[in-house]
């Protein structure tokens, strides 16, 4: 099931923990070879939630800390931030600072910084925080990698072994696909079919296809085909390994009850259709929409947000 607005950070985090090792062979190569991944790196996420608390970051989406160790031995820490909203921030480069040196006032543990960006401004690429004054100067820096730059390499990341490409791929094509509901669909499926392509096993192409339905969200009618495409095509495979995710949603859709469930099909709608018809802008209206409790409203903001015009006519119609 594709998640919810406010929930934005999971499916990010958990592929970060369960494919650490390929994301940074694939997108920051140089870091992965001065890893020996020989020992058992470490999530640290109660330490970057003390760090964002005492730094009065709050809540930041797929930040997420980790500790390694290097091959000559010595420990070292990852800070990995991906903006996974897509959109330019200029506190963004400030930010990575101020976590860097934060966990290194804490804990004294160097602090590796690398960030993904997931926009659409090609010219947007932070890579440093500095200033310069009366001869007091500072100059942080930190790996950028932007995933816009993986377009020219389309081919290569569908046929590629690493199984972090199918999520970089699966980004790229929620660029193009915004208002082409119909192409979305149709790389929904080549790309889920893709994931038993590439020799992983249940447990790795479940959380896989977690971050890609969540990421290429389709109108309702689309998305009860794409399953039904799916589960066909798991059947004639015999590897039921999306369609157990199914059988699990329904069941917890039955516990939940049906008014619930309305009312995550109209949330979806209004997903669908911020998104496609403002963006980036739209897509974060959707932390007010969830706080709407009735699936009476959401039905009438559905209604009110086909004629509007503009954002700012979409946000006047949120309480």
């Amino acid at each position: 099931m594709p998640a919810q607005a406010d929930d934005l950070d999971n499916p990010w985090k958990e592929v970060l923990d369960h494919f650490l090792e390929p994301f940074l062979a694939l997108c920051f190569p140089a870091v992965h070879g001065g890893i020996d991944w020989r020992c058992s790196y470490e999530s640290l996420d109660t330490e970057l939630q003390q760090i964002a608390h005492d730094a009065k970051i709050g809540k930041r989406i797929a930040d997420k800390l980790y500790k390694v160790w290097h091959k000559d031995g010595n420990e070292a820490w990852l800070l990995i931030h991906i903006e996974v909203q897509g959109r330019r921030e200029r506190a963004f480069p400030e930010r990575m600072f101020i976590y860097s040196y934060r966990i290194y006032d804490l804990y004294r543990r160097p602090v590796i910084g690398l960030a993904v960006l997931c926009d659409e401004d090609t010219h947007w690429r932070p890579d440093h925080f500095e200033y310069n004054m009366w001869g007091c100067s500072l100059d942080y820096r930190f790996p950028c990698v932007k995933l816009l730059d993986y377009q020219e390499r389309e081919a290569e990341l569908e046929q590629s072994p690493n199984p972090f490409a199918a999520v970089v791929l699966a980004q790229l094509k929620v660029m193009e696909t915004r208002s082409a509901p119909q192409t979305r669909w149709q790389w929904k499926l080549r790309l889920t079919k893709g994931l038993y392509e590439r020799g992983l096993n249940r447990e790795q192409v479940r959380q896989l296809f977690r971050i890609i339905d969540w990421m290429l969200r389709l109108p309702v009618e689309l998305e009860q085909s794409f399953r039904a495409e799916i589960h066909r095509f798991e059947e004639e495979r015999r590897m039921p390994y999306v369609t157990s995710i199914e059988r699990l949603a329904r069941q917890e859709g039955r516990e939940e009850g049906r008014e619930e469930g309305r009312m995550h099909g109209l949330q979806e709608a209004i997903s669908m259709e911020l998104e496609e018809r403002f963006g980036a802008g739209g897509v974060r209206l959707m932390s007010r929409v969830r706080k709407i409790r009735s699936a009476d409203e959401l039905r009438v903001l559905a209604k009110g947000l086909k004629k509007a015009g503009t954002l700012a006519d979409a946000r006047a119609l949120l309480p």
